[in-house]
Order: structure tokens, then C-alpha cells, then sequence
């Protein structure tokens, strides 16, 4: 797995002319990356320490519209500017895009004095404190659940998003036949996604016709959440080049079974599992039916 690059290596890459695109990414609301596509020389020059995007990032719907009723910014207040602060350690290949890496940034003020509260990034990193001051590390894993369609995001538009067809015809859960047709946007997807450092373990075909399911292994929970932001924008832009839409939608049609996304969680002390106690019923230590009932009571 070739994996994150150093700042270092990357000035490395834009000198030897192999990468000359940097891309400055966030996360939205909607889990989605937004930002800006670099001249990669411009970026180690100066870039690297900040730019600024509009503050309407973290107020829109998925239509990417502006509704009322945001506090943060608004119409009648006035749009303004966030600082995108580049974290260093997320610098990337992109190895589907030629010449191209990216950096996920942390959302700050327009002074770049604190983070803004309400950014994806932000909230789950104050909840990892929250954690970590307990003594506990928090480490994830998800599966991604997705449908490939037979045409892309633009036919599917024109025809008004009506009639849709899966990439296949039938039930392909475990299906090697079916998922063999799939291979031209699966197996980049999961090399790809390899060599940008994300830890994908398999793919599989799921329990409808064109549906899939991608593994990622365990990690630290802000590596969790960057790989899986990462991996859906992966999925999408790799179908879209093969002239196919993936959807991530929960449930694209009423007689269709659904996609999921499953989150594996467990708390870590000194470099073990927490949650297992091989004593305990069931092995669940006393901690994780504390978590699981916060869970229960809660979410």
C-alpha cells in the first residue's frame, strides 16, 4: 500500500513533474469533499499554510441550494469566508486522477483562530477528546453499501431520473459470475483506493441486482471518516469514468432492498480491544454494555 505522503515527498513529486495537481478538500454537511484543484507548484509554495472557501459550504442541501434558517450564515446576513487549514498528515495520491493528490483541510474562522464548531471534522474530533480523556482510544471500521447503475449520473438526469437500471439484472450477494461483469469499475476501485493509503480489505457483490459492498479495515475514528469520505467519492468518480452512477441512497426505489452503511465501533486501551472480555457473556466487557446501552438509549 503505497499510502499518505510526506509534504516533503510531495515537493519531491511536483519537481520531478509527476504530480501537478493538488486538491484542497473539506467535508460538508452531506459527507461530501468540496474545495479547490491546485497548480501543485503554487500549493508547496504558499497554499500549503491556507486558503479560504465560502462559509455557505457548511449551510446547504444536497442540491447544493442555500435554505433559510442557518444561524451560521444566511442571505440576509451576508456570505463570508472560511480558512481550509491543509493537515499536512492526509496529503494523499489520487492514483485514478493522472498527476493529481489531495489534502483534507480543517475548517477554521476566518482569522484562523479556532475551528468551526458545526464542520463534520470538527465535531467528531472533539468527541475522539472526549474519549481520549477517558483513557480509551476509538477505533472504527466501515462497510459501504452502494448501487452501480447502467448509465451515468448526465443519461440518468436527462431522462428525468426515471427508469433506472442496475449495472445487472439479478440478486448478486456473494455472486463471483455477476460481480466478474462488474470488475471494469470494482477492481480499480479497490487498487486505487489502496494506493491512496485507505486499507480496503474486499468488495462483494450485495443483496440486490447492481448492488455492492466495500470493506475498509479498522483504524483510529478520524481515519475511519476520512476513508470512508474518501471511498465514496472514489466509488463515484471511478463509475462516472467507466460511463456509470453510483448512488449511496438508502433506498433508490420502494421494491428495491436498501443500502446500508454498517459502522463498526469499539473502544481501545493500551493496545487491546476494550469491549472483550473472554470471561464475560458473550465476551462483552462491562464497558461495551455501558457503550451499547448509551447506544440503545441515545442514538
Amino acid at each position: 500500500m503505497a499510502g499518505l505522503m510526506t509534504f516533503e515527498a510531495l515537493k519531491s513529486a511536483v519537481a520531478a513533474g509527476t504530480v501537478d495537481t493538488v486538491l484542497v478538500c473539506m467535508v460538508d454537511m452531506q459527507g461530501r469533499l468540496q474545495g479547490k484543484r491546485f497548480v501543485a507548484q503554487h500549493f508547496v509554495d504558499s497554499a500549503w499554510e491556507e486558503t479560504h472557501c465560502c462559509n455557505y459550504l457548511l449551510a446547504t442541501d444536497i442540491a447544493m441550494a442555500t435554505p433559510d434558517g442557518y444561524a451560521a450564515t444566511s442571505w440576509q446576513a451576508g456570505y463570508g469566508d472560511y480558512m481550509l487549514k491543509p493537515d499536512l498528515g492526509t496529503i494523499r495520491p489520487m492514483p485514478w486522477l493522472e498527476g493529481t493528490v489531495m489534502v483534507l483541510c480543517d475548517v477554521m474562522d476566518h482569522h484562523g483562530h479556532q475551528e468551526i464548531a458545526h464542520s463534520p471534522r470538527a465535531m467528531l474530533k472533539r468527541q475522539i477528546a472526549r474519549v481520549e480523556a477517558l483513557g480509551l482510544t476509538p477505533i472504527m471500521a466501515t462497510e459501504l453499501e452502494f448501487f452501480l447503475f447502467a448509465r451515468s449520473f448526465k443519461q440518468i438526469a436527462a431522462s428525468g431520473f426515471r427508469d433506472l437500471e442496475p449495472i445487472s439484472d439479478y440478486n448478486e450477494d456473494y455472486n463471483i459470475l455477476q460481480t466478474s461483469r462488474e470488475e471494469h469499475v470494482m477492481r480499480p476501485l479497490r487498487n486505487h483506493l489502496y494506493a491512496a493509503g485507505i486499507p480496503v480489505e474486499n468488495s462483494k457483490g450485495e443483496a440486490e441486482a447492481g448492488q455492492e459492498e466495500l470493506n475498509i479495515r479498522y483504524a483510529p475514528a478520524l481515519d475511519t471518516a476520512d476513508h470512508h469520505t474518501i471511498a465514496k467519492h472514489a466509488a463515484k468518480e471511478i463509475a462516472d469514468q467507466h460511463g456509470h452512477a453510483a448512488s449511496f441512497l438508502p433506498k433508490w426505489h420502494h421494491d428495491r432492498v436498501g443500502s446500508s452503511s454498517h459502522v463498526h465501533q469499539s473502544l481501545w486501551k493500551d493496545g487491546a480491544n476494550a469491549f472483550f472480555d473472554p470471561d464475560a457473556e458473550f465476551g462483552m466487557s462491562a464497558l461495551m454494555r455501558q457503550y451499547m446501552a448509551g447506544l440503545i438509549r441515545y442514538a
